[in-house]
């Protein structure tokens, strides 16, 4: 035998040994299930705002050859190892990704929350510098901790809350709409809940005094001024004749049960029938409003007591250690708020003309709460306008401030977040400007 001769074929045999050996080994390579190799974050949930995009991809190995699919509330949107969501709507998503070879299939489920643009946060109503310019929105945003600053205006360039005589002072979310009420012949602006988009309006003029507004059903509301409280027809904004049984100035209102609640300041508590706005009862010497706890109770106060209105309508006083006092000289919504985790109210112990320094909770049948206050606010700080507000979302009691005194004083404004079973300060937002904040606002 040739040796030399033999060489070449003995180099094609290894050759095709290799390749044999190659191909067994894609083979064997095909036909191994892909499979994920880092753990979602946050188990494949998120979120983002409206009109942001979000690029998922997930680690694999096992993956070649792989066809991909991307689908979006079960319609297919891609056929790549990656995807880029854009939130063009709000709303919940379910993604889902599948990846698969000869050897098997793997499948991945993202939930994307698509927040509306002033979801993800909450609302504070500005009564604005009076004679200087007209009341504004601002809007605290989780994600970043940052304030946001007229946002009417920037999403209503041609719009505006004129008179600059007038004074922002409510904002009441009901149906996904947006109530915002100005005193001193401002108009009542109704926007959608999210995109703050104006949707219609009561103008502004001289005369106009309203205070605020509750929702009764898809086209009935009340709205409350100076001169007492008038049925709102919610299609047209046409304001109905004053309703007879409520004398004086009127302030906050709520809905609970079939009863509408208000505040007045000659008749204290009135409660009407939210069927037919006929008087039920009237409970003398409240005058701030309202509050409802997790047992269904609505809360009122004035002078040395608090009122528990339970959904009979019988009324339980408890005398609290100081004077509580209204705003009827100047106007704001009511320094009192309950938590929604547990049965307790909060309010504010103001100066009988200014913002106080101390917030009270009662736990209802603990008299003791009552003793001492539940948190004082840092030294040089008073309330303005409402004061407080219990959120929901974050489980705090929120707190807006400014610095004591006149002047620049007015500029100092804090925003402090409670926790409301131990009083310990979370977090602080401070920003400057003439805001003068009336109330914050918080989605249901």
């Amino acid at each position: 035998m040739n040796f030399k001769k033999s060489i070449p074929y003995v180099f094609a045999g290894l050759a095709m040994l290799a390749i044999a050996s190659c191909k067994k080994d894609n083979e064997k390579e095909l036909l191994i299930k892909p499979e994920v190799t880092e753990q979602l974050a946050k188990g494949g949930k998120d979120s983002i705002t409206i009109n942001d995009t979000l690029f998922l991809h997930p680690k694999l190995k096992n993956n070649k050859s792989a066809v991909y699919s991307w689908t979006v509330n079960g319609a297919r949107k891609g056929s790549d190892s990656v995807f880029t969501f854009k939130g063009t709507d709000q709303g919940d998503y379910k993604i889902n990704f599948k990846a698969a070879t000869p050897g098997g299939e793997i499948s991945v489920d993202y939930q994307i929350h698509v927040w509306g643009k002033y979801e993800n946060g909450f609302y504070i109503v500005n009564e604005g510098w009076f004679g200087h310019g007209t009341g504004t929105v601002s809007f605290y945003r989780y994600n970043t901790n940052k304030m946001e600053d007229s946002i009417f205006v920037k999403e209503n360039p041609t719009k505006n809350l004129e008179p600059k005589s007038s004074t922002l002072q409510s904002g009441i979310i009901f149906n996904k709409k947006f109530y915002l009420i100005s005193k001193v012949g401002g108009p009542m602006v109704v926007t959608d809940e999210y995109s703050m988009k104006e949707l219609a309006r009561i103008p502004g003029q001289g005369g106009n005094d309203w205070r605020s507004f509750v929702g009764v059903d898809e086209t009935k509301g009340l709205i409350s001024s100076g001169k007492g409280v008038f049925p709102l027809d919610l299609n047209t904004l046409v304001v109905g004749q004053k309703i007879a049984d409520v004398g004086g100035q009127v302030g906050d209102m709520i809905k609970e049960g079939n009863y509408i609640f208000v505040i007045s300041s000659t008749d204290g508590v009135v409660i009407l029938n939210a069927s037919d706005n006929t008087l039920v009862k009237k409970i003398a010497g409240a005058s701030v409003g309202f509050a409802r706890t997790i047992d269904g109770s609505v809360w009122a106060a004035g002078g040395t007591k608090l009122f528990k209105i339970n959904s009979a309508v019988e009324v339980e006083a408890i005398t609290v250690p100081f004077t509580i006092f209204g705003s009827w000289g100047a106007w704001h919504p009511g320094s009192i708020s309950a938590s929604t985790k547990e049965n307790a109210v909060f309010f504010a112990k103001n100066g009988s003309f200014s913002g106080g320094t101390e917030i009270y909770k009662y736990i209802p049948g603990n008299v003791a709460s009552l003793t001492t206050a539940f948190l004082k606010l840092p030294a040089g700080k008073i309330f303005y306008g409402a004061g407080l507000s219990y959120n929901s979302k974050l489980d705090q009691l929120l707190v807006s401030t400014v610095q004591s005194g006149f002047g620049e004083n007015f500029k100092a404004n804090n925003l402090y977040f409670y926790d409301p079973i131990t009083a310990a300060v979370k977090k602080t937002a401070s920003y400057n400007g003439y805001y003068f904040p009336s109330v914050i606002v918080n989605h249901k």
